[in-house]
């Protein structure tokens, strides 16, 4: 019987806002056992100018995805690219994955662990999310430690395992502050609720996190796609509550009020958004459980204008 060794090395890919705020903790204790996983023009250029986290310069131990381990893997594989690239990050991490290597997407959307399972088993795989604000502009990377943590675990986690004991471990040597909630599943969709009414509606209205914090304006419409959310969620059986939803308006007022949801900086910096991944996986679940969704599907199709627009269309 396997028996869990400490997480020693660490292989990540995903080196945009988050990925940054993770891999700068992470490098702290691991050093060159930190990973960084990019090929191509992108490991050129994060060889050539890093990243700069909160106005400091880092360089990281990159690797190209073509390159073996050698047998040597590491005992953690993180997965935090944008939902669009999860596809392409699987492939691009496969010869960092070992037999023990346990794997966590904290990424966007709830399928993403159902995705991730797809190609490499559940056995070593740990539901994952992360809470905190980051604002990625022009290469530098900005965030408020005080308000960040990782939510990670089991499915359940009424006991804590051998895999999320040691992954808790390496967070809080790393100074991450990290969370395991007994109901993972459940944790993922409170996430989400917040992803698709943030996200989105600060998206369409160029709405700063203060926002919420001043105007019942804003949290009406915010909290109209809170409830489509959690009606969907329901049909799968999980329970978000108005406890809940209460629960992230205050959480709001700890972000910094100027900061700006993530999709609002992906359409500001002319990026595409996750839309697909927030309304137009909505849309699809509200079809499949007959739960109306006729906020997400007008947000939906709002951000594929701005995104159009910024494509030059019109």
């Amino acid at each position: 019987m396997y028996e869990q060794e400490p997480v020693k090395k660490v292989a990540l890919i995903g080196l945009g806002a988050i990925g940054s705020f993770l891999a700068s903790h992470l490098q702290t204790v691991l050093g060159d056992n930190l990973r960084i996983i990019a090929g191509g023009e992108r490991k050129e250029r994060l060889e050539r100018e890093g990243v700069v986290v909160n106005g400091k310069q880092l360089h990281f131990h990159l690797v190209d995805p073509a390159e073996s381990c050698g047998g040597d893997y590491p005992q953690l594989a993180i997965i935090i690219t944008k939902f669009s690239g999860l596809a392409q990050a699987l492939k691009d991490i496969k010869n960092q994955i070992g037999p023990h290597t346990i794997i966590m997407a904290p990424l966007n959307g709830v399928e993403k662990e159902e995705i991730v399972a797809a190609a490499y088993g559940w056995e070593n795989l740990l539901y994952s999310l992360t809470r905190v604000s980051v604002v990625m502009k022009e290469g530098k990377v900005t965030f408020n430690d005080a308000s960040a943590q990782m939510e990670f675990g089991e499915k359940k986690n009424e006991t804590i395992s051998p895999k999320v004991r040691a992954v808790k471990e390496l967070f809080k040597a790393a100074g991450i502050r990290s969370v395991v909630p007994e109901d993972m599943e459940r944790a993922v969709w409170l996430k989400y609720m917040c992803n698709v009414s943030e996200n989105q509606s600060a998206a369409v209205l160029g709405l700063p996190f203060g926002a919420w914090t001043v105007s019942d304006d804003a949290n009406w419409i915010r909290e109209a796609l809170v409830r489509e959310v959690a009606a969907v969620a329901a049909k799968r059986g999980i329970r978000i509550t108005e406890e809940d939803i209460e629960q992230q308006g205050k959480r709001l007022k700890n972000v910094p009020a100027a900061n700006k949801p993530s999709t609002l900086q992906d359409l500001e910096a002319g990026r595409k958004t996750e839309v697909d991944m927030f309304a137009g996986t909505m849309m699809r679940l509200g079809k499949k459980y007959g739960v109306p969704t006729p906020y997400n599907e007008l947000f939906y199709h709002a951000i594929r204008v701005l995104e159009q627009k910024n494509d030059g269309l019109f």
